[in-house]
């Protein structure tokens, strides 16, 4: 982290857990730790937690965000919802491109970027993941790849607009398998995302670009994951639904 330059994010993404009830209990047990934090603190929820989730972190410092968001305002788009719905709740992020998303339910970085639009026309901050395959790694093209990915998710957005915009690398290999990047790793990477997010935009913007690691960061890889220059926080999965694990790496990213 460079706390100089960019304030950290710590962003739980809760996948599809918790309902509503269990999501309220979940976000009151990390309003403490939202407090001590010198950090942001959000809490992405399952579509029908947002109320509850909303209501339970009324007058706290976590924030909640959405796990998605169809580039459309409204039309015959059945099961999905929109930005301006989510703005409309209350919801202040959301993120897209999730690598569960392009896995499972046919994301591309085209549909992606116009998530992204969408989103940032709505006023949301957004999470957008970016991120290599194992067979990619293997093959030496996971600057090339993320790189890649960057430029098509950002194709149209401002330097204005990028003060909304939150980076995070998933390394697809490590999401939800326990495996980790070494933090060498997650650096070097997280360093690639931003010197192309300074191609774009220039280094004032990239210096102030969040770039957080998203792959199985946990209570005992925080710090070190943390301790990278160009990692500015983390997209936690798994331990943002176990209130202290959670709080560990919000004191990790507070230190």
């Amino acid at each position: 982290m460079n706390k100089k330059l960019r304030r950290a994010v710590i962003a739980g993404n809760w996948k599809m857990n918790k309902n509503p009830a269990e999501a309220a209990g979940l976000v009151g047990a990390i309003r403490d730790a939202a407090a001590r934090a010198d950090c942001d603190v959000v809490a992405c929820v399952p579509f029908v937690d947002l109320p509850a989730a909303l209501e339970a972190a009324k007058g706290s410092r976590v924030r909640i965000g959405a796990q998605n968001c169809h580039w459309e305002a409204s039309g015959a788009y059945t099961g999905e919802i929109s930005a301006p719905m989510l703005a409309s709740m209350g919801v202040e992020y959301v993120i897209v491109g999730h690598s569960e998303r392009r896995q499972y339910f046919g994301e591309t970085d085209g549909t992606v970027n116009r998530r992204l639009r969408a989103a940032l026309a709505s006023g949301l901050k957004v999470i957008v993941c970016v991120g290599e395959l194992l067979a990619q790694r293997e093959l030496g093209v996971t600057d090339e790849l993320v790189a890649m990915q960057t430029k098509i998710a950002l194709n149209g957005i401002s330097a204005a607009d990028m003060a909304r915009v939150i980076l995070a690398y998933e390394p697809v290999w490590a999401i939800g398998t326990g495996k980790t990047a070494t933090s060498a790793q997650a650096g070097e990477v997280c360093g690639c995302i931003r010197r192309t997010v300074a191609a774009l935009y220039g280094g004032p913007v990239a210096d102030a670009c969040p770039v957080q690691y998203g792959g199985s960061m946990k209570p005992g890889n925080a710090a070190e994951l943390l301790s990278q220059p160009d990692v500015d926080g983390g997209l936690i999965g798994g331990a943002s639904l176990k209130p202290d694990d959670f709080a560990a790496i919000i004191a990790a990213a507070s230190r």
